[in-house]
Formats: structure tokens, C-alpha cells, sequence
């Protein structure tokens, strides 16, 4: 065996990368669990011991945590005082509640690791291994991961990105939100419009339980509710818009769901369908983007698909071609890319 030294190095510099970032969502779990982003916005530049005294922990972890997250560059260090800092785009991505709250998409490949096992066998099969049987801190960083892009995009671009429907949800509109889990894209668009009567469904009875609660926390009880439904049965009909946010590629059998919406909307009704971003080729997907959704995809998205007849798995990067032609599939006569972010497709269907 001949080996090509420098190729080899390279590839296990990204190995030693790969290794580190595993044990960096570990890490970060522990710092979005504890408030030790917050601790440190709060106190610095800071000394481990104040960061400690202020999150109410020992202070032995904290001072390799620091260090391990200056390494990785997520705080900043400054030699010359020994003291730790964050820099406004550390705070915004880290720290600001108000912010990304970044850390928490780490409870994702954490609580999936929990299952390692059981996902094993499934890949070894060719099983599943279905969205509800996994960890509940999944739905957790699924939701934080994916609500601040809902935040700053739904209502002042996606919406706006429709034909005309920006106009009925503001006179009153019926809508159905599919997949909605926690309730996140629910409750935003019922605090964008008051007029208008929104319905989450997800089949996740948990879930459900959850976006109840936050729809009664934030005062939107009267517009907003939520049932325990599936995407090929929920109930309608006449809809004006139904919304699927980062869901249809998840389903076992995302063309019964598609028709289904097809069935339920209005005849001048509009589905908006948001899923992952993605090209439609595989090279067009090797990216960090790529990468990020492939891999969830293999043991989140395919799993699940796998998990119920007809196994259909779409997985997290489709692709508008193939997503697409399924649409047309189901009975929609126009479709089109509507908008788009670096980590959304978003594509408006009408019958």
C-alpha cells in the first residue's frame, strides 16, 4: 500500500476535527443547559471562578469548559488577563435569549445517541426507527434549531413570497400548519394574524400536549389550536393555506399527505411547503450544509420514513426537482420556488 502523506494528514486533520465536534455538543448541551453562555455574557471578560459563582456550578468544569470553547472558538480568551469573553456574534449565536440559542441544535446528535443501538439495527435491517421513539430532548433542539430561521423569515418573507395570501391571512384565513410539533411556526404565524383561525397537527401526541401549553402561555388560545392528527387524515376542509415546515420529507408516505392537502384546500387555497435546502444533485450537496442534513438525515429523516408502509424516504435533502414532481403528483397544477435561505427551500403549490 502506497499512501499519499499529505492526503492522509489532511484527512485526519478532519477526522480530529469530526472527534472534537463530537464532544463539543456534549459540551455545549451542558452549556445550554446550565446558562453558562448567559454566566459568561453576563460577567465578562471573566475569570472561570466568576463564570462559575454567577451559573451556581464547580468551578473545575468550568475552567476546562472555557478553555475547551475557546479552542473551538466559540468564546474568546485574552492571554494577557487570563479572562474570557464573547463577542457579539458569539452573544447573538450563544448567549442572547433573544438570539440563536446555536447550542441547543447539540441536544439533536446527543439524544440520537441514545438510540445508537436500536438505530443500528434498524440500518443492519433495513427497519425504522420512528420519530417517537426517540429521546425527548430531539424535539427539543429539532424546534430551537429550526424556530429562529422560522422567526426572521415566515412572516416578513415567506408569507409576503405567496400569491395573495398575505392579504387573506390578514382579512381572516383558515389554516392548517402539518408537522407542526412544539407549535413554533403555529404560534407565529397566529401572532402575525389575528384574523385568521390556525390549526397545528402533528401525530405526536406529546408534541400536541406542548403546543397547547405555549399557545395558552403566549395569549393566542382563542386563534390558535392544535389536534393530534396525521398528514394524510387531519381534518378540513377548506382550507386557505396549509403549511408543512421541514416535515413532508420525514413522512413515510409524504404523496398520501400531499394529496390529502391537495383534498382539504380551497380551490384557489395554497400549500407552503419549507423544507431543507438542497440541490438536486448529490455533488450539488457537498457542502457543511450537505453534510449537516445528510447526517441527520440518515439516522432522524430515512429512519422515520423507514418506520411505516411505503417507506417512502424522501431523506432531508430531496431536492426541488424531486419534491416537485411529487407535488405534481399529488394533483397540484403549479409549483415554485417562492423563496429560499441558506438552509431553506421554499416552495408554494397551487391547485
Amino acid at each position: 500500500m502506497t499512501l499519499d502523506e499529505n492526503n492522509l494528514n489532511e484527512l485526519l486533520g478532519r477526522f480530529v476535527t469530526d472527534v472534537g465536534g463530537s464532544y463539543h455538543a456534549s459540551n455545549a448541551v451542558l452549556g445550554d443547559r446550565l446558562g453558562l453562555y448567559r454566566a459568561l455574557q453576563t460577567t465578562m471578560p471573566a475569570t472561570p471562578e466568576q463564570v462559575a459563582a454567577e451559573a451556581r456550578v464547580a468551578e473545575r468544569y468550568v475552567r476546562e469548559w472555557l478553555a475547551g470553547q475557546a479552542a473551538g472558538g466559540y468564546v474568546a480568551y485574552d492571554p494577557t488577563t487570563g479572562r474570557y469573553s464573547l463577542t457579539e456574534e458569539q452573544a447573538f449565536l450563544l448567549a442572547d435569549t433573544a438570539g440563536m440559542q446555536a447550542a441547543s441544535a447539540f441536544l439533536c446528535p446527543v439524544a440520537v445517541a441514545k438510540n445508537i443501538e436500536r438505530i443500528t439495527e434498524a440500518v443492519r435491517t433495513g427497519g425504522g426507527f420512528a420519530w417517537h421513539d426517540h429521546d425527548p430532548a430531539l424535539f427539543e433542539g429539532i424546534e430551537r434549531f429550526f424556530r429562529p430561521g422560522y422567526a426572521m423569515n415566515l412572516v416578513s418573507a415567506w408569507i409576503p413570497a405567496l400569491d395573495g395570501v398575505e392579504a387573506k391571512l390578514s382579512a381572516g384565513a383558515r389554516v392548517a400548519d402539518v408537522g407542526c410539533g412544539h407549535g413554533s411556526s403555529t404560534l407565529l404565524l397566529g401572532q402575525a394574524f389575528p384574523a385568521s383561525q390556525i390549526i397545528g397537527f402533528d401525530y405526536h401526541p406529546a408534541s400536541i400536549d406542548v403546543a397547547r401549553k405555549r399557545a395558552v402561555e403566549a395569549g393566542l388560545a382563542d386563534r390558535v389550536s392544535f389536534e393530534v392528527a396525521s398528514a394524510a387524515d387531519f381534518p378540513g376542509p377548506d382550507y386557505d393555506l396549509v403549511t408543512i415546515f421541514d416535515a413532508l420529507h420525514d413522512m413515510p408516505d409524504p404523496l398520501s399527505a400531499a394529496r390529502h392537502i391537495r383534498e382539504v384546500l380551497k380551490e384557489d387555497g395554497t400549500l407552503l411547503l419549507v423544507e431543507p435546502m438542497a440541490g438536486d444533485r448529490i455533488e450539488d450537496n457537498l457542502n457543511p450544509v450537505g453534510r449537516l442534513y445528510y447526517g441527520a438525515s440518515t439516522v432522524i429523516c430515512v429512519a422515520h420514513s423507514m418506520s411505516a408502509e411505503p417507506r417512502t424516504a424522501l431523506g432531508a435533502q430531496a431536492g426541488e426537482a424531486k419534491l416537485t414532481e411529487l407535488l405534481h403528483d399529488a394533483g397540484f397544477g403549479a409549483v415554485r420556488r417562492a423563496a429560499e435561505t441558506p438552509f431553506n427551500l421554499v416552495l408554494e403549490a397551487r391547485i
